[in-house]
């Protein structure tokens, strides 16, 4: 027989990953919740989902598990295609500056987000020993999606809105078993790396960067976490810098730190430009 979640229960997940990643679950959410965690539950043998949240408060492996799975969000190549046009302009008006160019992909998922903005530097500014230097961090609060991003491994429908020369250039096609996949060339997957942070908490060391995509992420959180997270990546921003948010989200009453130079795309004030 399927074990059902409850009202009761659902308030402790969602007291729980709210205080973790700052995530708000509404009501509507309650399916996902129970069909994310079902296997979890039976798994262990338990009664309930009572009794699986008292499991993750006690055990620090299954607490990720659970919030790997209730993390997880869509993403494929190339999502929101304006965004990269304007991150190759932003990145041929450096490209001189003699500092590397550093781009932060903050919920990176599954990776294609970083490999996507990898590959417009690539092919903007190069990537041979001559190139000038550059360099993409993707960071989530997912192992599980973490450890796919390393691996750089999608089924092709994910790069539908690849281009198709970023495609043969970029992309490895699968064969054999590994039919109707791609994988992110081995050159390129170099340039980027992947790291876990969890951008409700205070930041690890990260240094400073000249592009900071906290791109359909906002969307999950309530006013006062919006603000936390976004002067915390500000503060990591560089003078001039460019700030990327998704499409359906703003920064207008979230913070006065930045300015709009176009729906979704913010700039930090200084830097010469």
């Amino acid at each position: 027989m399927d074990i059902t979640l409850d009202d009761t229960e659902l308030a402790l997940f969602k007291k729980l990953l709210y205080g973790i990643a700052g995530i708000h679950l509404t009501p509507a959410k309650k399916a996902l919740v129970q069909g994310r965690l079902a296997k979890r539950v039976k798994h262990y043998g338990l009664a309930s989902y009572r009794d699986y949240h008292r499991l993750i408060t006690e055990r620090e492996d299954e607490l990720q598990v659970a919030v790997d799975l209730l993390t997880t969000n869509e993403t494929y190549f190339f999502r929101e295609a304006k965004h990269f046009e304007w991150l190759r302009a932003f990145a041929a008006a450096r490209r001189r500056n003699g500092r590397p160019l550093r781009v932060w992909s903050a919920a990176s998922s599954s990776g294609e987000e970083a490999y996507t903005i990898a590959m417009v530097l690539a092919d903007t500014l190069g990537d041979g020993p001559m190139a000038p230097p550059w360099e993409v961090v993707g960071t989530d609060i997912s192992t599980r999606m973490l450890e796919q991003a390393r691996k750089g491994l999608y089924d092709q429908h994910r790069a539908r809105d690849l281009p198709r020369p970023y495609l043969h250039k970029y992309c490895l096609k699968g064969v054999g078993g590994q039919a109707g996949k791609i994988l992110v060339d081995p050159a390129l997957r170099r340039r980027v790396q992947f790291s876990q942070v969890n951008l409700n908490e205070p930041l690890p060391d990260v240094g400073g960067f000249d592009v900071i995509f906290l791109r359909n992420v906002m969307i999950y959180f309530q006013p006062e976490t919006k603000q936390r997270v976004v002067e915390r990546l500000i503060h990591c921003l560089r003078p001039g810098g460019g700030f990327l948010v998704g499409h359906s989200e703003t920064l207008s009453g979230i913070t006065r730190s930045l300015t709009a130079e176009a729906p979704s795309i913010y700039r930090k004030p200084g830097g010469g430009s």
